[in-house]
């Protein structure tokens, strides 16, 4: 059962949000705006934001960027986790990590059974760590950040949280 630690000290962490679409704009990037806002809520900054087409290295260029940046110690990025030939977020982020986080995947999944039925196992959201920056990769519907925010983020990145969290083990100062 998970629980807040009262005397733990809440960390806000330096986050940076990434729309991989070919269609959305600062107009109309809803997921985008969900994850920008509920980092805020909870007490985080958002210290940058962007969308990017789903060009291989488009992507990878952003993402090795932050994961570069003192300034950017989590990733979320939203779109292009699907099987389609047209997904390729899996692809040009992978390779950038050091290590996996496998759980996330499966607990995303997991959760968006709930929701979706079979057709979560047509998500490929992962995790990983490069360079001591969480990155998170979801897929780019705003009910499946929502399901990644509020089924899993909002208390991995809660340094409060118990039995564990990431936030008190990757936050560079």
């Amino acid at each position: 059962m998970s629980k807040a630690r009262t005397d733990a000290p809440a960390i806000a962490l330096r986050c940076a949000v990434l729309t991989i679409s070919d269609t959305r704009t600062a107009d109309n990037d809803s997921s985008g705006d969900y994850l920008a806002a509920s980092l805020a809520a909870a007490g985080h900054q958002c210290t940058a934001r962007a969308i990017v087409p789903g060009n291989l290295y488009g992507i990878r260029k952003i993402i090795s960027d932050w994961i570069a940046d003192d300034a950017v110690q989590v990733i979320l990025t939203n779109g292009g986790t699907g099987y389609s030939h047209q997904k390729s977020t899996v692809a040009a982020i992978t390779p950038l990590l050091d290590q996996l986080i496998t759980g996330f995947g499966e607990l995303f999944r997991q959760l968006s059974y709930r929701d979706i039925g079979s057709s979560a196992l047509q998500s490929e959201a992962f995790a990983g760590v490069a360079n001591e920056t969480l990155v998170f990769c979801m897929p780019g519907s705003t009910s499946a950040c929502k399901t990644a925010w509020e089924g899993i983020l909002r208390e991995q990145l809660d340094s409060t949280h118990r039995p564990c969290n990431f936030a008190s083990d990757y936050h560079h100062a």
